[in-house]
């Protein structure tokens, strides 16, 4: 019986004897760690915008007739004063005729109104007739007088019905879609225009802002008064529709008096040049407006992991372990987060290698970064 336990230590001992010597501790792995700094930044909001024409006009009959010729091909330029559209001018000219042909008649029933006042004052000073008589001839001549001033009125009346008649471009810009054609009947009071006309040599666009984004945007930028701050507004970008930015940049030049009540929002409005015509009234876009953001924490998204809905970082601490930190991001473009809470000026954070951290590991921070300053973008 001694001898089989003495064999049963023998072999226990050389099982214990065939395990490996315990290695010293693994190295802390080597992670390449960012400092946050302040830096200055710019973020762009997105409003929905409408482009309109500097002028826009609805081109109308002032007077009724056919329809007799349209000068002018949709989508085409014109100069201020060319002709658009003929409507038929015989009615006007006959008119016109007429009311020449009365001030001829009453002109001379003026002038045999006055022959009879001319004839009678001697008499009267002469007392052949009676002053009575005086009194009557000239209140016709006055009659007279007025019928010739009434008749000049229907010449002039006449001569602009006539004018009318031809319509002619009131300001240079482009021709719309063409709602009459030859042939039409036409009149002051039809429901459609005949076309409209845009001068888009510039271009104004409007949007909204709500209440707090108008007060975030405006105590942006320094002057006592909304003037002065509109003076020191930087440029404004307009996207169009296919997402891709018109080639000029705006001018924020008007702010609304007042905001809507339906809506809670004011309008604001950019001008943009429109040298090449690219733009049309009626087109719709986005303007993209920058907003300033002093002493912001910029950090890589890359540096950035999600956890049940929140975005995490691996700070490290002074001892060079790490913490996972949740952080609160305001804005972001490309590669990097503006963060407003969760950080803090001179922290530092894990760039690469996240995703095999654990909770309190300690490692060794390489190659020390800073922040540049960066601009981001964030879409309303």
């Amino acid at each position: 019986m001694k001898k089989l336990h003495f064999l049963f230590l023998i072999l226990a001992l050389y099982s214990c004897s065939d395990k490996p010597a315990a290695g010293p501790n693994a190295p802390a792995p080597s992670l390449p760690v960012l400092q946050i700094i302040n830096s200055v930044a710019t973020t762009y909001q997105e409003y929905p915008a409408a482009v309109e024409g500097t002028t826009d006009v609805e081109i109308r009959p002032q007077v009724s007739g056919t329809l007799d010729k349209l000068y002018v091909e949709e989508g085409a330029f014109v100069n201020a004063g060319t002709p658009l559209f003929k409507i038929n001018e015989a009615p006007y000219r006959e008119k016109l005729n007429n009311a020449k042909s009365n001030l001829l008649a009453v002109q001379g029933a003026e002038a045999n109104a006055e022959i009879e006042v001319n004839k009678l004052k001697p008499l009267v000073a002469n007392k052949v007739v009676s002053d009575y008589q005086l009194k009557i001839a000239e209140s016709n001549l006055k009659i007279a007088q007025a019928n010739v001033g009434q008749a000049k009125a229907d010449i002039a009346a006449a001569q602009i019905n006539l004018g009318y008649t031809l319509i002619k471009a009131p300001v240079s810009g482009y021709i719309g879609r063409l709602k009459k054609k030859g042939g039409s009947l036409v009149g002051p009071a039809d429901a459609e225009a005949l076309t409209q006309l845009s001068d888009v040599r510039n271009v104004h666009v409007y949007f909204s802002l709500a209440e707090n984004d108008f007060v975030n945007f405006k105590d942006q930028y320094p002057g006592g008064t909304l003037e002065d701050k509109i003076k020191k507004l930087p440029p404004v970008s307009l996207v169009l529709g296919n997402n891709k930015e018109y080639e000029e940049k705006g001018k924020i030049d008007i702010i609304d008096g007042q905001f809507d009540r339906n809506t809670g929002a004011i309008t604001i409005r950019a001008n943009f040049p429109n040298s090449k015509g690219l733009l049309r009234s009626g087109n719709t876009g986005r303007i993209r407006l920058g907003l300033l953001h002093n002493d912001a924490l910029l950090i890589p998204q890359s540096a950035t992991f999600e956890m049940q809905d929140k975005t995490f970082v691996f700070v490290v601490g002074k001892d060079n372990a790490v913490k996972r930190e949740p952080v609160t991001i305001t804005g972001k473009s490309g590669e990097d987060y503006i963060v407003s809470e969760g950080l803090h000026a001179g922290d530092r954070i894990v760039l690469d290698g996240i995703g095999s951290l654990q909770e309190g590991t300690v490692i060794n921070p390489i190659a020390p970064v800073k922040v540049t300053v960066a601009e981001t973008n964030k879409t309303k």
